[in-house]
């Protein structure tokens, strides 16, 4: 028998962090887990967590942008995130939905 080597697969991270690099699946990626129901506290601060570390891998991050994101995720963990989903669902009770988009430069 011929021995057949078959490509190991990457793991789920390794997978998400990669397809987060493209802009508009980051930004679809970050505004499911806005609109998800009843979301675990934590899905929002590991959702940007890994935008943050797709943007770091394509060495498109700036020593401020990482500052911002420690403050920002320190706020989330303090908080569950709590202050962003109650304004998210105050908006749907609204009838607005929130809308993460790529920015157009």
């Amino acid at each position: 028998m011929n021995k057949v080597k078959t490509r190991r697969s990457d793991s789920y991270q390794d997978y998400l962090i990669e397809s987060l690099k493209n802009p508009e699946d980051a930004a679809a990626y970050i505004e499911a887990i806005l609109e998800a129901e009843d979301p675990e506290p934590q899905l929002l601060s590991s959702a940007l967590q890994d935008v943050v570390d797709a943007r770091a891998k394509m060495n498109q991050m700036s020593s401020e942008v990482k500052q911002h994101h420690d403050r920002l995720d320190k706020m989330l963990t303090e908080s569950g995130c709590a202050e962003i989903y109650s304004f998210v669902e105050f908006l749907d009770m609204l009838g607005f939905q929130v809308a993460v988009t790529v920015k157009s430069e």
